[in-house]
């Protein structure tokens, strides 16, 4: 693999991390799509990194359970929805003024709340 390509890869994949650890406690950023994608980014260029990411005590579990199981569990889509719905209402009524923003934000945090709960939910 080319220099380039590799370093692209690893960048990529770092960025994605950095921003689906963000995404765990700030719920409109979607974490397992982000750590899934830097999973893909790290098994095409650096073995150490993807190693690092599978065996991770808390990000290796997002992607296991979503690679091998297509869900998420019960936990931590409690968690998820109840984080999405406080933040949420949170901004449209007491940060945002404008209407049109209030009613995307609530739009939004509905598609969300729908996608979550439309996955498989995984029991410990």
């Amino acid at each position: 693999m080319k220099l380039a390509v590799k370093v692209t890869l690893i960048l990529t994949g770092s960025i994605s991390l950095g921003l689906g650890i963000i995404g765990i406690v700030l719920p409109l950023i979607p974490t397992t799509p982000l750590l899934l994608l830097a999973a893909a980014c790290f098994v095409r260029s650096s073995d150490k990194l993807y190693d690092w990411l599978l065996n991770h005590r808390w990000f290796g579990t997002y992607i296991r359970n979503f690679r091998e199981q297509r869900g998420i569990p019960l936990k931590a889509k409690v968690l998820g929805v109840t984080m999405l719905w406080v933040s949420i209402i949170y901004s449209a009524f007491f940060v945002v003024p404008l209407v049109a923003v209030r009613i995307l934000l609530l739009l939004v945090a509905a598609y969300f709340t729908w996608y979550m709960l439309s996955l498989k939910t995984l029991r410990s």
